[in-house]
């Protein structure tokens, strides 16, 4: 079936950054969400790294308006499944399997797959995806490398993340295949932890504002 470009694509060009996040508590979800979406940010996503994750999604898909929440580092049919029963309205994951883009088949809701080399686009292209996550961004050769995909590979478009800063987004923002970047800078583990809503908010709306 192949990607669902149109889905994805909104999601990627909502704001020029997707926060990549981690949540330790649940409870912590909701207002931290609401602080990104008052920043400027609606489009979050919420890794699959704790015990917590899927109750932190579908909080936040149930309790906070002009959220678009999604669902990062899926790496399993089974945790597809799980994120789109708890609200995901995208899916991520660091890189691509035949079994992973067969799961993906089979939901309406859209994958991001990673890719980091020529020949992982082009077999995702081959399957139909158009929009992928370059990942990690800053190891596999940061702007420049990716740079260099735009012409041999132009029908793919990118969301650049691992290692990008509020310094280093620019850069990647102002490349033709970049349609955003993903970053946890602006609510990494700390600030969620000490509940820091109102700079969270700061560094969102500063991000929304990257590439103008």
């Amino acid at each position: 079936m192949g990607q669902d470009i149109s889905k994805i694509e909104a999601v990627m060009t909502a704001a020029p950054v997707i926060p990549v996040l981690v949540i330790e508590d649940p409870k912590k979800a909701v207002p931290m969400a609401e602080a990104l979406v008052r920043g400027g940010l609606p489009a979050i996503e919420i890794t699959l790294r704790t015990p917590h994750a899927l109750e932190a999604i579908a909080a936040v898909n149930e309790h906070v308006e002009g959220a678009i929440v999604g669902a990062g580092t899926v790496l399993t049919p089974q945790q597809y499944d799980a994120v789109v029963s708890a609200g995901a309205r995208f899916v991520v994951s660091p890189g691509a399997t035949d079994t992973l883009l067969d799961a993906a088949d089979e939901h309406s809701v859209p994958l991001l797959p990673g890719a980091a080399t020529a020949s992982e686009v082009m077999k995702l292209l081959e399957r139909g995806y158009e929009r992928l996550k370059f990942f990690p961004a800053e190891q596999a050769g940061g702007s420049p490398y990716l740079k260099s995909l735009s012409s041999p590979l132009a029908a793919a478009k990118f969301c650049p993340t691992g290692g990008v800063s509020l310094e280093k987004a620019p850069d990647y923002l102002k490349l033709p295949n970049v349609l955003c970047v993903g970053g946890s800078w602006i609510a990494d583990a700390k600030a969620i932890a000490s509940e820091d809503w109102s700079g969270i908010e700061e560094r969102a709306r500063a991000a929304s504002q990257l590439g103008k």
